[in-house]
């Protein structure tokens, strides 16, 4: 129950009826940098992760003791 050549065929007739054959190469092209770009994000935001686990947490300073009297 897969998809077959004919239901790709439709699908592709209705998508150059709707979209023309003018603005078809442009969409394509902007679905494919869509992709691009939405790739690159992950793999951006699994580096900020995992610079912040290995940071090390210290504890706050305070002032008022290294002030001499």
């Amino acid at each position: 129950m897969g998809l077959s050549l004919w239901h790709i065929a439709i699908v592709l007739l209705v998508v150059l009826i709707v979209f023309g054959a003018g603005r078809l190469p442009g969409v394509m092209g902007d679905l494919g940098k869509g992709i691009r770009n939405f790739k690159a994000g992950l793999g951006e935001g699994s580096d900020k992760v995992e610079s912040k686990a290995d940071t090390p947490k210290l504890p706050p300073s305070d002032k008022s003791d290294s002030t001499p009297s």
